[in-house]
């Protein structure tokens, strides 16, 4: 976590960040975690960005955490003749599932079945949306549409049927062969797309423990299905990312800021993690500096309890990568003096949870506020306790201990949260007497201060139980 800054940043890597040089400028602007996209990228590209990420977070000093995106049941358009081509408003083109370079009279798509699943006068968005089709008639292999709204369209770009079914499964053999790659290679974090409902996470959840890998699942919330199963794939998932992209195709655009603040709302109740992702400063693509619009839509996003913002064509393919990056940083610093930190502590998590974990949480920053306690120090192994620390949001500084590098990295996601290294001690109470010079080590608490400790004692099955007051040497 940049100092000071509670709110963290994801920024994607592409060709705009994936030199070392601009790693490292990103690193120190405050971007807290990196995202793959495994739908833009070859394993052999990935497994040399990783080693890239390794290298820069150590030549700059601080850890980040990797996500690696899996690409999931999107259909997406071929490979474009000179990788772009520009879709005029009112002229006709075919879709084909014949694997041909596209142009700007036959686009291809890998989907054989599309001849019978799309029908005349239904509507195909193309890249995010911002081309819209309509359909006119079955021509052979392919699909006839009409251009109602063109723009330029480049290779590989998504796809969007609102309403239809594709039948494609919610995790493909392409799917687990990145979960593969993400644990052999040491990513953080797995991002699961286009999950319509909790069962959705089963295959990857049950490759994962095949691997003996504990790697969080962030589930992406992008289709009207997932947002209506919310509940349960929240339960189901580490965490959540609100990927407005595709869910502003396939919900009608007015009810996205409505969907996004129920999304929120829901993870912060179950105490899991939520990200808000897509064209978040979308304008810095191209422009040095954001919108007013775009401002105060981070802003709010920042208001409404989420715990990361993610950059995505801002730092992979635009101009302005590191200056995106810094103004997300600036956003977040003005915004969270201001944020409801009484009221969420009181209203944000579940208030009838009777599990002794999250009545504990929630004790430890209440009395943070009344013992003028100059931060909490968390020691986990999993991540779990801090976890649950952070869904309290408490105003204070939150420093959580592992002896697990994986886990450090890990909770680069969790707001207010920053992680240090610490060699396995197998006596918990000297751990715990540590616990205030690491504190003043990390720089979080000064000689004097009192510091809070959330724990769980490793010999009960109570899980986080155990919260001590230490004053600082």
């Amino acid at each position: 976590m940049a100092s000071g800054r509670r709110t963290k940043i994801i920024a994607t890597l592409g060709p705009a960040s994936w030199d070392p040089s601009r790693l490292r400028e990103l690193i120190r602007a405050g971007a807290d975690v990196f995202r793959l996209n495994f739908s833009h990228g070859t394993p052999e590209r990935m497994a040399e960005l990783i080693g890239d990420v390794r290298a820069a977070s150590e030549d700059v000093g601080r850890d980040v955490a990797l996500m690696g995106d899996l690409p999931g049941p999107k259909l997406r358009v071929g490979s474009i003749d000179g990788d772009i081509v520009d879709l005029e408003t009112g002229s006709h083109v075919t879709l084909t599932s014949r694997d041909i370079p596209g142009t700007a009279e036959t686009i291809p798509v890998s989907w054989p079945a599309m001849t019978e699943a799309l029908h005349a006068d239904e509507l195909v968005y193309l890249a995010d949306g911002a081309i819209r089709l309509r359909v006119t008639e079955s021509e052979g292999d392919g699909i006839g549409c009409d251009v109602e709204v063109g723009g330029a369209l480049t290779s590989h770009k998504g796809m969007n049927l609102p309403g239809a079914d594709t039948g494609l499964p919610a995790v493909s053999d392409d799917d687990l062969t990145w979960v593969d790659f993400s644990v052999a290679h040491g990513a953080d974090l797995l991002a699961v797309s286009f999950v319509r409902r909790a069962a959705d996470l089963d295959r990857v959840k049950d490759r994962l423990v095949e691997l003996d890998s504990d790697m969080p699942l962030i589930a992406k919330i992008e289709k009207p299905q997932a947002a209506a199963s919310a509940g349960a794939i929240i339960e189901a998932a580490t965490g959540i990312m609100v990927a407005r992209g595709d869910l502003g195709i396939e919900l009608p655009l007015s009810r996205v800021p409505v969907v996004q603040k129920d999304l929120i709302r829901q993870a912060g109740r179950a105490s899991k993690p939520v990200i808000t992702a897509t064209q978040m400063l979308a304008s810095m693509v191209s422009a040095r500096r954001p919108t007013r619009a775009e401002v105060t839509d981070v802003a709010n996003a920042i208001y409404d309890g989420t715990d990361a913002v993610m950059l995505s064509e801002e730092t992979a393919v635009g101009q302005n990568p590191v200056e995106a990056v810094r103004v997300m940083d600036q956003i977040a610093r003005a915004t969270e003096p201001d944020l409801p930190y009484d009221h969420w502590l009181f209203n944000r998590t579940d208030q009838d949870s009777e599990e002794v974990a999250d009545s504990l949480a929630q004790i430890a920053v209440a009395s943070a506020y009344r013992l003028g306690l100059a931060a909490l120090v968390v020691p986990s192994s999993s991540g779990r306790t801090a976890r649950l620390v952070s869904a309290n949001r408490p105003r204070i500084p939150v420093l959580a201990i592992s002896p697990r590098p994986a886990t450090v990295r890990r909770m680069n996601l969790l707001f207010g949260v920053s992680a240090t290294l610490l060699d396995h001690v197998d006596e918990i109470r000297t751990l715990l007497d540590d616990c205030a010079d690491i504190a003043k080590r990390e720089g979080v608490a000064d000689s004097g201060d009192l510091i809070g400790i959330v724990a769980g004692l490793p010999d009960q099955e109570l899980g986080t139980n155990l919260f001590e007051v230490h004053r600082v040497p």
